[in-house]
């Protein structure tokens, strides 16, 4: 049950990343996930090779490789 879960809200993740990088707490926004699934979707997609992540300053913003 929560692997299918994640994979559903990795599936929602990808989805708003289609359209350019996005700081996390605005992708948590937009995809209407809690931090924690956003977290755990963007491990998911990380580990296939599928996101990258760039800090500036305080903020993370992840983008679509």
């Amino acid at each position: 049950m929560f692997i299918e879960k994640i994979g559903t809200n990795a599936g929602l993740v990808w989805t708003a990343l289609e359209n350019g990088e996005m700081e996390f707490k605005a992708l948590a926004k937009v995809t209407k996930l809690t931090q924690r699934d956003v977290q755990v979707a963007l491990g998911w997609l990380a580990r296939e090779g599928k996101v990258s992540f760039r800090e500036d300053d305080k903020d993370l913003y992840i983008a679509l490789v």
